[in-house]
């Protein structure tokens, strides 16, 4: 949007700054604009409804008069402008319309009904997406849901974003008459956000400008440096580019091709970021020198291409092929570096003019085809394979902080690219140092949750590995349907996709285990203490008490204890506390507490009885590890209470001579009860075997006391694993969960050392 202003006028150090850049203090022509945009949109839509570019035009103009720009225009002259940018760009006429009225709503009393009644829906959505929102209403994130909202709709619409692009560089353009700390802003908001998403379209002769505006701003004095740098060198490097041009246009006609040769235009921000960021020396700089090579096909990019080279010693490492695997922006082009005539460096761009429509105009070369096609109508993303919208679009809906989602849209469109390819030769682009994790959640959300492992190029890797541009990505997913990511990858993955799923997950996902977690033991603290469960369970007084806590409900005050910040005794008091006053806790039916006895559970309870001797120490003999079903015997040891055999235990036989030691036990587990449990993995010996089944036990929540592992020759491998388990029923889910692990052929309990 532009700033309606009533006085023109430069900023005081406007003299000095038309003096070192004369660009951003521009206006637009004033001879005949509607007619030349007429023109233009003629030319590229002969069929198209010019008839309401004019009504748009219309009113516009009626609705925009009296104002002006800070410039001292009239206020016109910027949606006409905004227009011709869109034109140039070839853009149909309902885009061209919505870009003309795109300020009414914002900056006049032109109500958006009224609008959509005029021009039709498609006009209205357009005009709506680019419109800012209110300032009151927002406060200082009004910039951060502002590109939030445009964002949301240049994924139902690419041209929302274009025609915020065409609007931001027109005014661009005229920031020199504007106060130099708003210029500043402005310009710092344009390199972070709006060069890099017009990068993102593939449209070039917007970043470009853009971002040399917004360096004119920034660093005026180098900026000026530069371009005088540049303007010295000219008259030599002019000379220099007509001769490798005549060389090149030689090998063209050896060749029988027909094409365009010319010297690339020089950007100065470009030069900047080589000399300042990336420490050259001017003179050093590879690219001062570019030829750009025009031709008719794919075939003859890569003839020309061989000439080049056989011509011209190429550098090793500066060829690429973007022809055969295109940039995320849909770029396409040969690209070379070769030394030269007199042994300087020259970099070549060789490209179809159709791939060169595409690397200036991006994805506003796709409508300007599709509504030609169509004569018009909406299209979707889909129609220029922009995934990447899609991503943004789903992860900004994640992101409930403005300030979080504007440093992440920063990150996303800012960071640089590497492309890595699925084992199918699928193409998947990643921010630079990605992992096989952010590999993994770019290619399917449940994808990314099951990874457990992954190969690149054919080889193991560790999950944290920097991937490269051409790696061959391949990952391995756990078959466990409660498998999900693990904390320790927040602290390696690279994509704001990966990060905030992953985030999703554990706030969403496990939310539902940590409300049954804290149901639980708030069942248990409140049958230890003989509390009637099933009478206050049910009592309102516990949502009462989550609203104490400011908890908004019972689940939420739920999942705080199971996860631990709050405790089953706080919640337990308040409860208590809560209904003293009208009803007799201790008098109430008392839930019978499990396996149908009530005794006071010991600190490390074995979960076993001796009877005629209640309060006996007794424990769980580590040779057989007996657990809850098994036929079991008691030994009365010497200053260590009663040991607990299996009935099978090799120990047994030689124990039993003492019969007077001999004493009659039964099962009496508690919540509280622990038994050690020892298996034996039996397997097809590989990589990773070790760490996948730690793993499926860790899922299946068993504390792993210890483990041991062995290889025969025959390559079979033989692990045991001695943990710790509450619930003996759930052993067998751990024994089915562990047979099921790829290679793995056997596993079951051990019940003798």
């Amino acid at each position: 949007m532009s700033e309606v202003g009533t006085t023109p006028g430069a900023p005081a150090q406007g003299s000095s700054l038309r003096r070192l850049v004369p660009r951003i203090f521009s206006r637009a022509p004033r001879i005949n604009d509607l007619d030349n945009l007429i023109r233009t949109v003629r030319q590229n839509h002969p069929r198209g409804d010019l008839a309401i570019i004019e009504r748009a035009y219309a009113v516009a103009a009626e609705k925009h008069q009296g104002q002006k720009r800070q410039s001292g225009e009239p206020y016109i002259t910027h949606p006409l402008a905004v227009a011709q940018i869109l034109a140039d760009l070839g853009l149909g006429p309902r885009a061209i319309a919505a870009a003309l009225l795109h300020d009414t709503v914002e900056d006049t009393g032109y109500a958006l009904t009224e609008l959509t009644a005029t021009f039709g829906d498609e006009v209205a959505m357009l005009v709506d997406g680019v419109t800012k929102l209110d300032k009151v209403k927002y406060g200082d994130s009004a910039q951060a849901e502002t590109v939030r909202k445009m964002i949301v709709a240049m994924s139902k619409d690419i041209r929302v974003l274009i025609i915020k692009l065409a609007d931001r560089l027109h005014n661009a353009r005229t920031w020199g008459f504007v106060p130099p700390e708003k210029a500043a802003k402005k310009a710092t908001e344009t390199l972070e956000i709006y060069a890099p998403l017009a990068h993102r379209l593939g449209i070039q002769a917007i970043k470009s400008e853009l971002e040399d505006l917004s360096f004119a701003v920034l660093h005026p004095k180098i900026y000026a440096e530069i371009d005088s740098l540049i303007k010295q060198r000219t008259p030599q490097r002019e000379k220099y580019i007509h001769e490798v041009v005549d060389a090149v246009e030689s090998d063209l006609r050896d060749l029988r091709v027909r094409g365009k040769v010319a010297g690339r235009p020089k950007q100065l921000y470009s030069v900047y970021q080589k000399m300042v960021v990336r420490g050259r020396e001017f003179d050093d700089i590879y690219d001062l020198i570019g030829i750009r090579v025009l031709v008719g096909t794919v075939r003859d990019c890569y003839a020309v291409l061989g000439a080049i080279h056989a011509r011209w010693t190429p550098l090793p490492g500066r060829f690429k092929d973007y022809i055969a695997t295109p940039k995320f922006n849909l770029y396409q082009s040969l690209h070379t570096t070769v030394i030269g005539p007199g042994g300087r460096t020259v970099e070549i761009q060789i490209r179809t003019h159709e791939m060169h429509q595409q690397a200036e105009f991006g994805v506003a070369a796709h409508w300007m085809y599709k509504e030609r096609m169509n004569g018009g109508g909406k299209g979707s993303t889909a129609d220029a394979d922009m995934t990447w919208l899609a991503h943004i679009s789903d992860w900004q809906a994640e992101t409930a902080d403005p300030s979080e989602f504007l440093d992440s849209l920063r990150f996303e469109i800012g960071a640089k690219e590497v492309y890595v390819f699925t084992p199918k030769g699928r193409v998947i682009g990643l921010p630079s140092g990605a992992t096989p994790v952010d590999f993994a959640y770019a290619v399917h959300t449940e994808i990314g949750h099951r990874t457990m492992g992954a190969k690149v190029n054919g080889r193991l890797v560790p999950l944290e590995t920097a991937l490269n541009s051409g790696d061959v990505v391949e990952v391995f997913t756990s078959k466990n349907p409660d498998a999900g990511p693990s904390q320790d990858w927040l602290t390696f993955v690279k994509s704001t996709r990966a990060r905030n799923k992953i985030r999703g997950w554990f706030t969403k996902e496990r939310r539902e285990e940590a409300i049954e977690q804290g149901k639980e033991a708030i069942a248990r603290a409140m049958r230890r203490q003989n509390l009637p469960l099933q009478r206050l369970m049910s009592q309102e007084s516990f949502t009462e008490v989550a609203h104490q806590l400011r908890y908004e409900d019972v689940s939420a005050l739920y999942a705080a204890v199971g996860e631990g910040h709050v405790s089953t005794q706080s919640v337990l008091e308040k409860v208590t506390a809560l209904i003293s006053t009208t009803e007799d806790t201790s008098t109430g039916a008392i839930d019978i507490p499990a396996h149908g006895r009530s005794r006071a559970p010991r600190e490390g309870d074995s979960g076993v009885l001796v009877r005629g001797a209640a309060d006996i120490l007794v424990k769980l003999a580590k040779c057989c590890t007996p657990v809850p079903g098994d036929e079991i015997v008691g030994f009365v040891t010497r200053g260590s209470g009663v040991s607990v055999h299996r009935a099978d235990c090799v120990n047994v036989k030689a124990l039993s001579v003492e019969k007077d030691r001999m004493v009659d036990v039964e099962w009496a587990p508690t919540t509280r009860s622990v038994f050690l449990v020892q298996i034996q993995v039996e397997a097809l010996d590989r990589s990773g075997l070790l760490s996948d089944v730690t793993r499926v036990l860790s899922e299946h929540h068993v504390n792993i006391l210890s483990a041991t592992v062995q290889t025969t020759n025959d390559r079979l491998a033989l692990s045991r694993f001695v943990f710790e388990m509450g619930d003996t029923v759930h052993l067998d889910r751990v024994l089915n969960a562990v047979r099921r692990i790829d290679a793995v052929y056997d596993v079951y309990r051990v019940t003798s050392s």
